[in-house]
C-alpha cells in the first residue's frame, strides 16, 4: 500500500487554488455562466473526456491503468448528450476544440504512447472534481441557463451514484485503490507532476474562454468578479466551508 491518493491530494492544491483563481472560474462560481463559452467548454470536454476514456480503454490490462478504470464514471456518452442539447442534433459537425483544448487532448495522448500509467494522474484530476466540485458547478449552470430538468448537465450526473453518501462512499474506494496500484515512488511523483500539469492544462482551457465571458459581461463587471483572489477550497481555511471545490474535497 502507498499513500498516493493523499500525495495527489497534497500535491495539488496550490494547482487547486490557481485553477478556482481563473478569471472563468471566478465568474462561474458568482453565478456567471454565459451559453457561448459554457458549450466551447462542454466540447472541449468532450474531446478530453472521450480521448481519456478511449486511451486507458486501451490499456485495460496495464497493471496501473487496469484498476482505475470504472464503468460508473465514463462521461463521454453524457457529454455527447450535453452537446446535442447546446448544438443541436448535428453536434458532432459544428463542435471543434480549442487550441488549449487540443494540446490538453494531445498531452492525454502523448502519455498514452510513452507512460501509460500517467493516465491515472489525468483521470484523477477529471473524475474526482467531477464527483466533489462539480457537483456545486451542475447547480450553478442550471440556475444561471434556466435548464429543463433533464438537460444540459450530464457531465456531472452519475446515474450510478445518484446520492451524496454514493458518491462519498465511491470516493472512498477510489482512494483505496489508487493506494493499491503498484507503483514506486518515482512512479508516484510522476504521477503528482502530472496532475499538477493536468490543472495547468484545464486553466489554459478556462484562459481561453476568458475573452468571451469578459464581451458578454462587460469590462466593469468582468472586472469587479475577477480582481480579487479567493482562499483554495482544498487548503485548510477554517472558515471557509462552504467553497465549491474543483477536485476531491474529502
Amino acid at each position: 500500500m502507498t499513500d498516493l491518493a493523499q500525495q495527489l491530494r497534497e500535491g495539488t492544491q496550490v494547482s487547486h487554488t490557481l485553477s478556482e483563481n481563473t478569471a472563468f472560474m471566478k465568474c462561474f462560481l458568482k453565478g456567471v455562466v454565459e451559453l457561448e463559452p459554457f458549450r466551447k467548454l462542454t466540447a472541449d470536454l468532450y474531446f478530453l473526456y472521450s480521448t481519456l476514456e478511449t486511451e486507458m480503454a486501451r490499456h485495460r490490462d496495464h497493471p496501473v491503468v487496469g484498476p482505475m478504470v470504472f464503468a460508473d464514471l465514463l462521461r463521454t456518452q453524457k457529454l455527447e448528450g450535453d452537446l446535442a442539447y447546446y448544438y443541436g442534433d448535428r453536434w458532432q459537425h459544428e463542435i471543434t476544440a480549442t487550441p488549449a483544448g487540443m494540446r490538453y487532448v494531445n498531452r492525454i495522448l502523448e502519455v498514452s504512447a510513452s507512460n501509460p500509467a500517467l493516465l491515472v494522474a489525468h483521470a484523477y484530476v477529471r473524475y474526482m472534481g467531477d464527483l466533489s466540485g462539480g457537483q456545486g458547478l451542475r447547480h450553478i449552470v442550471r440556475s444561471a441557463l434556466n435548464l429543463p430538468p433533464d438537460q444540459g448537465t450530464g457531465l456531472h450526473e452519475f446515474d450510478q451514484l445518484p446520492t451524496v453518501e454514493a458518491k462519498r462512499a465511491f470516493k472512498l474506494q477510489y482512494r483505496e485503490v489508487l493506494n493499491a496500484l503498484p507503483i514506486d515512488q518515482t512512479l508516484m511523483q510522476q504521477l503528482v507532476d502530472e496532475a499538477n500539469l493536468a490543472f495547468a492544462l484545464n486553466r489554459d482551457v478556462f484562459h481561453e474562454l476568458e475573452p468571451d465571458v469578459r464581451a458578454a459581461v462587460g469590462d466593469h463587471v468582468f472586472d469587479l468578479i475577477t480582481r480579487q483572489d479567493r482562499p483554495g477550497s482544498t487548503e485548510q481555511h477554517p472558515h471557509h466551508h462552504g467553497m465549491v471545490a474543483l477536485a476531491v474535497t474529502e
